[in-house]
């Protein structure tokens, strides 16, 4: 009697022994005595294949294959370095780039330049308003190498459209270049010459009518750069001056770098005027007459 006690005390724990190590199955998450770690049960990059130990079913599989592929970051993530942009004020931008770049020291490791920087702003005509009234100054100064970099970026991505003048005259609407269903915007009418930088950068980010957004094809800086060479096209225009010693345009939207580290006085600006229909047609930062 004692002896079959014996066997069945240890039937039963063999058997329970094993039941513990069950691999997973169905909606059991499986289970191991002392698990070895030369497998993971997290999500690895780039491996989706199946595993005994952590694949539940043909489904998850699946699921497996879209999580260790690379994602975008998630909404308002803040690239490593950064923060401090939006605790600064304009005058500390440059220094805080130059950090960022590894400039402050001969051991240190620049970030990756990233367009990630968070923007709260919509794409409708309602959050749109919105950040043309918030967003005035530009947050980097004028620079001439910024300028040329503008130049370079806005010949690239803009001008084909919205003209080499940002008078909307680019190769795709002219005679002697192909057609184009809608005219893009002419950034030389008062109704942009006014407008405050919001505008602008909401245009880059999202697109407007027929034109798409660039916020995949230019980073933080490199947006505000091509804002500050339309401002300094839109300047000459006016006889004007916009660079790096001096601001006769507007001083609201941009910082000349020899004022750097002093505060930008800024400027009430006045709304657009209203603009006829004929022209609100166009993309790149164009808006319905209501806009700023």
């Amino acid at each position: 009697m004692m002896k079959t006690l014996k066997y069945s005390f240890f039937a039963v724990l063999a058997t329970v022994g094993l039941y513990s190590c069950k691999p997973a199955g169905g909606n059991f998450g499986g289970s191991e005595y002392m698990p070895d770690m030369a497998h993971s049960l997290a999500y690895e990059y780039q491996s989706f294949g199946p595993s005994k130990y952590n694949t539940w079913d043909k489904e998850s599989v699946v699921s497996r294959r879209f999580l260790s592929n690379p994602h975008l970051p998630v909404d308002g993530t803040i690239p490593r370095g950064y923060a401090g942009l939006y605790y600064a004020g304009v005058e500390n931008y440059d220094s805080i780039m130059k950090v960022l770049r590894g400039g402050n020291a001969l051991n240190a490791i620049a970030v990756p330049v990233n367009a990630k920087v968070p923007y709260y702003y919509a794409n409708t005509e309602e959050e749109r308003t919105r950040a043309s009234a918030d967003i005035v100054a530009n947050p980097f100064p004028i620079t001439e190498s910024r300028l040329a970099k503008g130049k370079e970026l806005y010949d690239i991505y803009c001008g084909i459209c919205h003209g080499e003048k940002g008078d909307g005259a680019g190769y795709l609407v002219r005679d002697d270049g192909g057609k184009y269903p809608a005219a893009p915007a002419n950034f030389m009418l008062d109704t942009f010459t006014v407008s405050t930088n919001g505008r602008f950068y909401h245009a880059i980010m999202y697109g407007k009518n027929v034109m798409g957004g660039y916020s995949e094809k230019l980073n933080f800086e490199e947006r505000w750069s091509v804002i500050h060479y339309i401002r300094s096209l839109q300047a000459k225009m006016k006889n004007l001056a916009y660079s790096e010693t001096a601001n006769t345009y507007n001083p609201s939207f941009g910082a000349p770098a020899a004022q750097a580290g002093k505060k930008i006085a800024l400027v009430p600006v006045a709304p657009a005027p209203a603009v006829a229909p004929a022209v609100q047609s166009g993309g790149g930062g164009g808006s319905k007459p209501t806009n700023k």
